[in-house]
């Protein structure tokens, strides 16, 4: 009997570009399926930005019909405008697979680094390169969509965990 893998969209939030990545996992078995960015504008108004990121996340579950989703959790920064917009396009991140049926799960920064990359301080360039080997096809991907895979690949070590605490509540 085969089983049916688990697709897993990740996402990693921000208003100028949102990284996403999708993995199937079967039990321990990872393997990439897409990745890539959605972008909005500077110059346009904030309600326009977001609706902009809301759309184009929705046209990728649609397409790739993911079966949970992941966020990566933001970090508050010293400009107070600038993380309420973060967060206001964190809420359309989560919004998004949330409205399309998903569970969406949420995994700090450096839980999401020490899962794939064994240190929660690592930076970019090594969450990339371990993206890269642990799902070859993902090879030259960016670093916002490798950050998207990684949050994906976290999901996917913590499901299980993630699946009891529901089933709990």
């Amino acid at each position: 009997m085969t089983s049916t893998p688990t697709r897993i969209l990740g996402l990693d939030p921000g208003l100028r570009i949102v990284g996403w990545g999708i993995i199937d996992v079967l039990g321990s078995s990872l393997s990439h399926v897409a990745h890539g960015i959605v972008t909005s504008k500077d110059g346009e108004s904030l309600p326009t930005r977001l609706r902009n990121l809301y759309t184009q996340l929705i046209e990728i579950i649609q397409l790739y019909a993911p079966h949970e989703a992941a966020v990566e959790e933001t970090f508050v920064n010293n400009n107070p405008l600038s993380t309420l917009k973060l967060g206001m396009a964190r809420g359309v991140v989560m919004l998004a697979p949330a409205g399309a049926g998903l569970y969406v799960a949420e995994y700090a920064a450096n839980k999401v680094k020490k899962s794939v990359v064994g240190v929660g301080h690592a930076d970019k360039g090594q969450v990339a390169m371990m993206v890269g080997r642990l799902l070859p096809k993902s090879q030259g991907v960016t670093k916002d969509a490798a950050d998207a895979l990684a949050v994906a690949i976290c999901h996917a070590h913590y499901r299980s965990f993630e699946q009891k605490i529901r089933a709990a509540s």
